[in-house]
């Protein structure tokens, strides 16, 4: 199971199901001379007073202006040496924990999917490879760069996501991690990119990869009007009740998405991993159930989150359309826009101003069913394909 593409399928009267994202890349373009690296991550030193990715410097004589004096010996700093691994140890776990929340600071997007963040925490899921990209120091070793590969997909081939620090960034080591992604694969490799940037562009271009898909990410304000949801008859909604109805909710939501090769094969587990999870909230989870005599059967859902409440994150909350789905059997009554409705309205309970959610650029039915519900574009990801 992956984390996400775009999942929307559109029925005859609105949105029947809608998604997550796949994973993302943010990546450095450029390869500047030896000198020019050792200035960089010499500077960065000596104005944080860290190393990156691995916590404090230790203490370090100053110089006669007062600044820390950075490190005069930098092994192997024209190259990463990047380390295989297929699990992580706690302590990788909390560097590359740190390299993303430095990169996710200085360009306000997360470099990493919430599918590989929800198994780095637990050192990493199998199949799936995490390189790491050191560079040595009088100090020991930095982390520089992270690249996380998932190589489940014999379809679309292999997928990838990385992180360079943004001090070390130009020269050359995304480029040297993409290079160690590729030797890891058949020759096929779809990064993601973050937002539409140029260096990310010029990157993935100079090694043979090819724009290939556009997701875009939508935002509604929710001070504006939201109309009251319209359910088909006989179908009711009720909350999500943990420990009673993963399974149930896995069965409907493969069924909602058979033939995805993402979203389509969610287990018990898969579920039960994310209520572990500090933003999950069965108060937010909503299930429509249509009733026939003494039969209840689970039609749809909607399932919301909340980014950025009580979790130390620099923004104000903002609620998501996670993934709502509707059961074939219940396609085509207008049940998949009564649940986002529903879903909707809940988050404006909790206090939201915004909520947002992500959808392929070609999926022109679902974007103008969102649009009718006053959505509007905020945010571009794009996947490069090399094949």
């Amino acid at each position: 199971m992956r984390p996400g593409t775009d999942r929307v399928a559109v029925d005859d009267k609105g949105a029947a199901a809608e998604h997550r994202r796949e994973p993302r890349v943010t990546i450095g373009t450029g390869r500047q001379q030896r000198v020019a690296q050792v200035a960089r991550l010499v500077g960065l030193l000596r104005h944080t007073g860290r190393r990156l990715g691995s916590g404090p410097v230790p203490d370090r004589p100053a110089d006669r202006h007062g600044a820390i004096v950075a490190p005069t010996t930098l092994r192997g700093v024209a190259g990463l040496e990047i380390e295989r691994r297929q699990r992580l140890s706690a302590d990788e776990v909390a560097q590359v924990t740190r390299l993303v929340d430095e990169v996710t600071e200085a360009d306000g997007v997360r470099p990493l999917s919430e599918h590989v963040m929800l198994h780095l925490r637990y050192g990493g899921d199998t199949p799936a490879r995490n390189l790491l990209g050191w560079l040595d120091s009088d100090n020991g070793r930095a982390l520089a760069g992270y690249a996380h590969l998932d190589v489940t997909d014999p379809v679309d081939g292999a997928s990838a996501e990385l992180a360079v620090a943004p001090g070390l960034r130009r020269a050359g080591f995304g480029r040297q991690l993409v290079g160690a992604l590729l030797a890891e694969t058949d020759g096929r490799l779809r990064l993601w990119a973050h937002g539409e940037q140029p260096a990310a562009a010029a990157l993935a271009g100079s090694m043979g990869f090819a724009r290939d898909r556009i997701l875009w990410q939508l935002r509604r304000s929710l001070y504006a009007p939201l109309p009251a949801p319209e359910l088909p008859p006989e179908v009711t909604v009720r909350t999500f009740v943990v420990g009673q109805d993963e399974e149930r909710w896995a069965v409907v939501n493969n069924r909602a998405f058979a033939g995805h090769p993402d979203q389509g094969h969610w287990t018990v587990e898969d579920v039960r991993q994310r209520e572990r999870e500090p933003w999950f909230d069965p108060a937010g989870f909503f299930l429509a159930e249509r009733r026939s005599g003494p039969d209840v059967q689970l039609v749809g859902f909607h399932w919301t989150k909340v980014h950025g409440a009580d979790d130390g994150h620099g923004h104000q909350p903002i609620g998501e359309v996670y993934v709502v789905g509707v059961d074939p059997s219940a396609q085509g009554q207008g049940l998949g826009p009564a649940l986002t409705l529903v879903g909707l309205r809940h988050l404006r309970s909790r206090g939201l101003s915004s909520v947002l959610l992500y959808v392929d650029d070609t999926n022109t039915g679902a974007i103008k069913v969102y649009e009718r519900l006053g959505f509007t574009r905020w945010d571009v990801d794009v996947s490069y394909r090399r094949n």
